[in-house]
C-alpha cells in the first residue's frame, strides 16, 4: 500500500482571492515505512508575500514590502520555477491513486487544484485526500490537535520545527501518522516487495508466519520436590477438591 505523506506552505489563506503555493514536501510510505523517496519544490507565486505568512514560514523576504536580503535559513523565490512548469512532476510523484496523507487536507487540497487547474492539469479527487487532523480530533475529542501538540502527545521530536517547512513537516507528520493508526507496522505481517528492507531467513520470499501446533511438548520445568509438595497440598484438600477431577 502507497501512501504519500504532503505538506504544502502559502501566501495566505485562500487561492481565489490571489494566494498562492510557495512550497510542496512530501514523502512517500510503502506499508506504513518510508522508502526514502521524497518530493520538494519551492515555488515562485508572482506575488508579494504578506507579513504574516512571511514569519509563520520564512520564505520569500524577497517578496516582502519593501524586499530585503535573505536571511539565514530564509528562501528567496524569485529565481524559483513557477508552478506550470512543476505541476506534472509533482503528478507523476504523488501517482494515480495513492492515497495522500495530509493535516487539515482541506486546506493543502484546494491550493494544489486550484494550481492545477489554473495550468490545465487534472485535479486531485478530495477522496484520495487522509486527513490526519480530523483522525486526532476523533481519537482525542477536545484535545488540542495541531501537529506540535500531537508531537507532544507522542514524544516526537520536533525541535529542529522553529519555522514551518513544508518537508519537515511532512517527516513529523509521517511519524504522527504512524502513532495514530497504531505504531510501525500496525498489522504486524511482512511488508511484501519491494518494499521489504529486512527480511527473515527462515522464510521463504513471499512466505507469511503463522502459528502451527508444536511438533512435541515442551518438558515440565518444575523440580521433584515441587510436584510432590503440590501433590500434599491437593491431598490435604480432602475428596472434593477439584484438583481431583484433573489429575
Amino acid at each position: 500500500m502507497r501512501e504519500i505523506v504532503l505538506d504544502t506552505e502559502t501566501t495566505g489563506f485562500d487561492p481565489h482571492s490571489g494566494d498562492r503555493l510557495v512550497e510542496i514536501g512530501a514523502i512517500e510510505l510503502f506499508n506504513h515505512m518510508p522508502t526514502g523517496r521524497t518530493y520538494h519544490q519551492y515555488i515562485n507565486p508572482q506575488r508579494d508575500m504578506p507579513d504574516g505568512a512571511f514569519g509563520v514560514h520564512g520564505i520569500g523576504p524577497d517578496l516582502l514590502t519593501p524586499p530585503r536580503a535573505p536571511k539565514e535559513g530564509e528562501v528567496t523565490l524569485k529565481d524559483k520555477p513557477l508552478f506550470k512548469t512543476v505541476g506534472q512532476a509533482f503528478l507523476d510523484f504523488i501517482g494515480p491513486d495513492s492515497k495522500l496523507v495530509i493535516h487539515n487536507a482541506s486546506f493543502d487540497m484546494k491550493f494544489l487544484n486550484a494550481e492545477l487547474k489554473w495550468i490545465g492539469l487534472p485535479e486531485i479527487p478530495f477522496a484520495r485526500a487522509l486527513d490526519t487532523l480530523a483522525m486526532a480530533r476523533k481519537k482525542f475529542p477536545g484535545s488540542p490537535a495541531t501537529l506540535d501538540a500531537l508531537c507532544r502527545r507522542f514524544g516526537i521530536d520536533n525541535a529542529a520545527r522553529t519555522l514551518h517547512g513544508a518537508l519537515l513537516d511532512s517527516e513529523i507528520l509521517a511519524e504522527v501518522y504512524l502513532e495514530l493508526i497504531g505504531g510501525r507496522q500496525p498489522d504486524l505481517i511482512l511488508a511484501p516487495e519491494p518494499a521489504r528492507k529486512t527480511t527473515v531467513s527462515s522464510l521463504a520470499k513471499d512466505e507469511t508466519w503463522r502459528p502451527t501446533r508444536r511438533p512435541a511438548p515442551l518438558p515440565p520445568r518444575i523440580t521433584d520436590e515441587e510436584a510432590a509438595a503440590h501433590a500434599a497440598f491437593v491431598d490435604g484438600l480432602g475428596d472434593g477438591a477439584i484438583w481431583k477431577k484433573y489429575s
